[in-house]
């Protein structure tokens, strides 16, 4: 398997009042193609920061980060943002774990918001296909208020692959659901994985967590 994502030594410092705080410090990590790896520890380990700087939408204080063999923090010359929003839009899609779907649009159109940024829609998948994928294809001309929780999950993962990502980056995404429907997103995560995919999430689930391949442990911003 391709190494897809690799850090090191990335570490993140804040500075409240003359209080330093390293949210990160020091951490290095390799997430590969085609698996499926769990960022864990307790809250304020760092685990959030750590998804956004892989996410390139924060970042670190020191350290490298290469995506896809490419250097994105670390180098001589930092990457304009706007260089940084094509590698976003290019490589990534993003799960939260509250949905953020937009409550007067239908899930047909939440799922395309991503493809509004694009010059060529036509580059990724069709609304169809992922719906499909994820079982909400009968859903497609409802709103958020009119889904269940784990239906509204599922169209916030279609709308992640609706640009055909190489990375899915997930903030705890069952952290809403019941133990069902968490088993349901925890087959998808692992099926996407098997396509190929790079499926990083932060979880507080300790059997979510034991369906990947890989574990990240954090505390207090450090690798256990």
């Amino acid at each position: 398997m391709t190494t897809m994502m690799s850090a090191k030594n990335l570490s993140k410092i804040y500075h409240r009042g003359s209080e330093e705080v390293r949210a990160l410090d020091g951490v290095s990590f390799e997430a590969r193609s085609g698996e499926m790896s769990a960022v864990i520890g307790p809250s304020g380990s760092g685990k959030t920061t750590l998804l956004n700087i892989m996410g390139c939408l924060d970042n670190p204080t020191a350290g490298s980060l290469h995506v896809g063999g490419e250097e994105i923090f670390g180098g001589k010359k930092e990457l304009s943002e706007k260089q940084l929003t094509l590698i976003r839009r290019r490589i990534f899609g993003y799960i939260f774990q509250k949905f953020y779907l937009i409550p007067t649009l239908t899930v047909r159109e939440n799922i395309m918001l991503p493809s509004t940024f694009y010059k060529s829609p036509a580059a990724g998948k069709s609304p169809e296909e992922v719906m499909k994928l994820l079982g909400i294809d009968k859903r497609a001309g409802h709103l958020p208020g009119e889904l269940s929780g784990g239906e509204m999950q599922r169209v916030a993962i279609a709308r992640a692959l609706i640009n055909s990502p190489k990375v899915i980056l997930a903030d705890e995404p069952t952290g809403s659901l019941d133990s069902r429907r968490t088993g349901e997103i925890k087959e998808i995560l692992r099926a996407l994985a098997s396509q190929g995919m790079t499926v990083v999430m932060v979880t507080h689930n300790l059997e979510l967590a034991k369906a990947a391949d890989r574990v990240i442990e954090l505390s207090d911003g450090k690798m256990v």
